[in-house]
C-alpha cells in the first residue's frame, strides 16, 4: 500500500504533487518523493520520513515544470531501512522514464533473473517497483521504431508488462519528451483513478491512488482506471486510452474498504465510508443473533477507521455510542509501522482513554480489523485500567488468517493471531471477555451492495484464496523466510546516529533524451 499521483497541468505542479501527496499520507509513512520535468530536464527530490519532513523550500524550488509524478512509501517488498528505495525510480535507456508504483509483484524474482539473462538489464535494489520499471523499459524499447516512440508503441509496450508482470500493481510512470502513463493490473486488486480541471492554457489531469486527492486538490473526478487500462497524457494534455490485457475477473482490495483507504474516497464506484456503515449494519444483525446474551452498556470505535461501523451497529443495536479514546493526531497508524516493538510502544502514545466513558461499564470495542494482535490487547487492557467492568470487542472484518502478498505488510502468517488460534483463543490472548467477528460472506454482502457489478474482491488474507492464481505454498514459505532473516537482521544491527536532517536523501537533476515524436 503506497499513494502514488501523476500530474500534467498548464503551470508549475510542485505544489500540486507535495499537497497530493499530503492528503495520501495515510497510505505510506516510510519515504516520500516527487519528479518533475521542464525542457529536456527530469528533477527529483526524494528520501526517508513524511511528506513534510523530506521536503523543504530549496528541494521545492528545485522541482520545477509543469508535469510529474509522486510517491509516498510503505515497505512491503525490499528494505524499509533502504533509502535507496525511496520512490520515484529513474532509467535512462531506451527512454528517460520516472516511475511511482503501488502494490506488489509475486513474480518478481522470476523476473529479475529473465532480465538479467535475456533483457540484459541491472536491477539494483530489492525493490519490486525497479523491477516493473524496467520491464516496461525493455517493452519499451522492443516496441518503439528505433528512436521514435508514439502511443501505439507505449500501449504495446504496457500489454508486454501485462503479460509478463503478475501481482498487484498501480502504477504512473513519466516518459521523457512524451507524458505521463498511467496503469493499473489486469485485476484492479489496486486503486487508480482519474481526474479533470479546465484551466487557462486546456485542460488538467491528475492521477491518484484515491478519489480524495482529486477532489481536495480542486479537479473533478471522470473515473476509476479500469482493470488493465493505460492511460497516456502527452505534455500538451491529450488523452488516449486503451485496455491492454485480456479480460480476466475485476477483484478489488477489499482492505481497502475496511482500513487503508481514507473514508471519503471512491473507489471502484464505491463509497469507502457507505462500505464501512454497511459493515457495521451486519455485524450488528449478527450480535443480535448469535451474541444476544451480551450486556453491553456503551458502543464505543477505536478510532479512526471503525467509528462509521460503530455508530451503525450502535445505533442497530439501541445501545449509546460514545467517544472513549482520544487519539494523538502526530503518531503515525500503527498497522503500517515496521516491527511489533514499534506498534506496541506507539498505541499508548496514539491513544488515551477518557475514563468515565468505561467507569463501571460493559464496553463493546469496536475496530476495523485485528491483525497481529498488538493493538488490541493494549486498548483492552487500557479499558480495564479505565474501569470497565467487562470488554467485548468486535471486529468489522473477518479473521486475518492469511499471508497478504498484493502490497499489504502481512507476509507472515506466524505474525497474524488469527492463523492458528479460534476465535475463543484469540479473545483469551488479547484479553477480551468476548469477542465477534464480521462473517466474510456479510463483508463482501456490505460492499457489494454499494456497487452489484463487482462479482469478486481480493480478500486472500481472510480465506488464503488469491486471485492472480500463480501463489503457490512454496512461495508463501519463501516470503515468510525471507521475513524472518530480514527480522533477525534488524535485530543483529546496531542503531546509526542520523547527524544531519538530510542523510538519505537524494536529488537528481537529469537532461533526458526525449522520445521524438
Amino acid at each position: 500500500m503506497c499513494g502514488i499521483l501523476g500530474v500534467v497541468a498548464t503551470t508549475p505542479v510542485n505544489q500540486v504533487l507535495y499537497d497530493g501527496l499530503q492528503v495520501l499520507q495515510h497510505r505510506g509513512q516510510d519515504a516520500a518523493g516527487i519528479a518533475t520535468a521542464q525542457s529536456g530536464r527530469f528533477h527529483m527530490h526524494k528520501g526517508p520520513g513524511l511528506v513534510r519532513d523530506v521536503f523543504r523550500t530549496r528541494n521545492m524550488r528545485n522541482l520545477q515544470g509543469n508535469w510529474g509524478i509522486g510517491h509516498c512509501r510503505y515497505p512491503t517488498a525490499g528494505s524499509a531501512y533502504n533509502p535507496a528505495e525511496a520512490q520515484p525510480f529513474y532509467v535512462n535507456s531506451p527512454f528517460g522514464l520516472m516511475l511511482a508504483h503501488n502494490g506488489n509483484l509475486t513474480n518478481s524474482e522470476e523476473l529479475k533473473r529473465e532480465m538479467y539473462l535475456a533483457d540484459l538489464r541491472h536491477i539494483n535494489t530489492n525493490s519490486d517497483s525497479e523491477v516493473l520499471l524496467n520491464v516496461l523499459a525493455h517493452e519499451l524499447e522492443e516496441h518503439a521504431k528505433g528512436p521514435k516512440l508514439d502511443a501505439e508503441a507505449i500501449f504495446k509496450a504496457v500489454s508486454g508488462v501485462q503479460r509478463r508482470v503478475k501481482g498487484a500493481y498501480a502504477a504512473v510512470v513519466m516518459i521523457a519528451g512524451y507524458g505521463l502513463l498511467a496503469f493499473r493490473d489486469p485485476h484492479g486488486i489496486r486503486p487508480l483513478v482519474i481526474g479533470s480541471n479546465d484551466a487557462l492554457g486546456g485542460t488538467e489531469y491528475l492521477v491518484a491512488s484515491e478519489s480524495v486527492a482529486i477532489d481536495v486538490l480542486g479537479f473533478k473526478l471522470m473515473r476509476d482506471i479500469a482493470p488493465g487500462e493505460a492511460v497516456l497524457i502527452d505534455v500538451q494534455g491529450n488523452l488516449k486510452s486503451r485496455i491492454c490485457a485480456p479480460a480476466v475477473p475485476h477483484a478489488p482490495c477489499m482492505f481497502e474498504f475496511v482500513y487503508l483507504a481514507r473514508p471519503d474516497s471512491l473507489i471502484d464506484g464505491i463509497s469507502v465510508y457507505e462500505s464501512r456503515v454497511k459493515m457495521g449494519e451486519f455485524l450488528a444483525d449478527r450480535i443480535t443473533k448469535e451474541y444476544a446474551h451480551l450486556k453491553i452498556d456503551v458502543v464505543i470505535p477505536i478510532p479512526d477507521s471503525s467509528r462509521p461501523s460503530a455508530m451503525e451497529l450502535a445505533t442497530r443495536l439501541g445501545v449509546p455510542y460514545r467517544e472513549g479514546f482520544v487519539k494523538n493526531r502526530y503518531i503515525g497508524r500503527t498497522f503500517i509501522m515496521p516491527g511489533q516493538a514499534i506498534r506496541r510502544k506507539s498505541v499508548r502514545q496514539k491513544l488515551n482513554a477518557i475514563h468515565q466513558e468505561f467507569a463501571g461499564k460493559n464496553v463493546l470495542l469496536v475496530d476495523d480489523s485485528i491483525v497481529r494482535g498488538t493493538t488490541s490487547r493494549e486498548i483492552i487492557t487500557m479499558a480495564r485500567e479505565a474501569g470497565a467492568t467487562q470488554v467485548f470487542m468486535a471486529s468489522a472484518a473477518p479473521p486475518v488468517r492469511y499471508a497478504n502478498v498484493y502490497g499489504i505488510d502481512m507476509p507472515s502468517r506466524t505474525e497474524l493471531i488469527a492463523s492458528f488460534r479460534s476465535e475463543a483463543e484469540i479473545a483469551t490472548e488479547i484479553g477480551a471477555d468476548a469477542l465477534i467477528y464480521q462473517d466474510l460472506e456479510d463483508l463482501k454482502k456490505a460492499v457489494r451492495a454499494l456497487n452489484p457489478d463487482i462479482k469478486r474482491f481480493e480478500t486472500s488474507c481472510f480465506d488464503g484464496d488469491y486471485v492472480t492464481g500463480d501463489v503457490t505454498t512454496a512461495y508463501l514459505e519463501g516470503i515468510e523466510d525471507s521475513r524472518t532473516r530480514s527480522e533477525n537482521g534488524k535485530k543483529d544491527s546496531k542503531d546509526e546516529d542520523q547527524d544531519d536532517e538530510d542523510e538519505g536523501q537524494l536529488d537528481l537533476n537529469l537532461v533526458v533524451q526525449g522520445a521524438d515524436r
